[in-house]
């Protein structure tokens, strides 16, 4: 039964696609809205199958895990932020420098220098 459930899903989304695309004479808003609700109603019928219930049940699961996680504080989200600023400008100056010093051995090496 859940084959024929998710058979029906799939047949309602391409139903819903060529629809779309079969009253292009009428307003976007419209077609855009009866594609949303055929696409909302293929969702209701593939949820209702084993695969349907797993995948509410896998982001419930997700949701209590996100709740259950410890989220850093405002003074640490800050410091973290200003050290990874603070590092991406010394690194950047690095890579500067390393390729100032580059030019000028090119320059050198190649007789353009002066």
């Amino acid at each position: 039964m859940d084959k024929l459930k998710l058979i029906i899903s799939v047949v309602l989304i391409a139903a819903g696609i060529a629809g779309f695309y079969y009253y292009a004479d009428q307003a976007l808003l419209y077609r855009v809205l009866g594609l949303l609700a055929v696409l909302g109603a293929a969702t209701g019928v593939a949820l209702t199958t084993q695969v349907g219930g797993e995948t509410i049940a896998f982001g419930r699961n997700a949701i209590l895990e996100v709740k259950r996680s410890v989220w850093p504080t405002r003074a640490e989200t800050i410091q973290t932020t200003l050290i990874v600023l603070v590092m991406v400008i010394i690194v950047g100056l690095i890579l500067w420098l390393f390729d100032m010093f580059l030019l000028w051995a090119v320059k050198l090496l190649t007789g353009q220098g002066g």
